[in-house]
């Protein structure tokens, strides 16, 4: 199956691997060790093979763990844990790259951010991609834009519903912007149309 940027087979498509480039691109050069935090089905896992030597994937969902090793069924650079990723033992800067698509949400901002952030390498990258609550007419203009963008892309693609756990985000944009600016020094911070943001950050080498 050819991957395109985005990093998804061919046929699948929904706001989250929309996002899965801002991620890919971000991966630095000569990546030795990277790892993907809430892997769901797979498919970042499956893009971020042809990126770094080594990639870990982690979830604590048992039904995302199956289905991210089914997807990567065959790629001998790739290990899947079945695992709490704030408590598995990680040795703190392990990784070149940390990459978390839909899953920050999922758990308490700051605790999930300073978790993550220490497991990058000095040098490393973290690059997040989320969800967060709308409040405030900037938001509400955001989603507009998304809402419209999201039924074109529908139909020019398709939309593949992924099989993870649903979970409301309960932190706001303005919330994650300012706890990734004052944890993440020099953090690029970037409010996505189709209902996500993004955070990449380069921990000091």
């Amino acid at each position: 199956m050819a991957i395109p940027r985005g990093g998804a087979p061919a046929g699948r498509w929904n706001h989250n691997i929309a996002h899965h480039g801002v991620l890919l691109d971000a991966v630095p050069p000569g990546c030795e060790r990277a790892l993907d935090v809430g892997c769901g089905d797979g498919l970042l896992t499956r893009a971020l093979a042809d990126r770094a030597r080594q990639v870990t994937a982690i979830d604590v969902d048992p039904a995302s763990v199956a289905s991210t090793r089914r997807e990567v069924d065959g790629l001998t650079n790739v290990t899947v844990i079945s695992a709490d990723v704030l408590t598995h033992p990680f040795e703190p800067g392990s990784f070149d790259a940390v990459l978390s698509v839909a899953t920050l949400h999922h758990i308490e901002l700051e605790v999930g951010l300073r978790r993550l952030a220490e497991l990058v390498a000095p040098g490393g990258v973290l690059g997040v991609v989320g969800l967060a609550r709308t409040r405030g007419l900037w938001d509400l203009a955001h989603d507009a834009v998304g809402a419209v963008e999201s039924r074109v892309l529908r139909r020019r693609r398709g939309y593949w519903e992924h099989s993870a756990a649903i979970v409301d985000p309960r932190s706001s944009y303005t919330e994650v912007l300012r706890m990734a600016a004052l944890l993440l020094p020099g953090c690029r911070y970037r409010r996505h149309p189709l209902f996500r943001y993004s955070i990449i950050w380069t921990r000091p080498g």
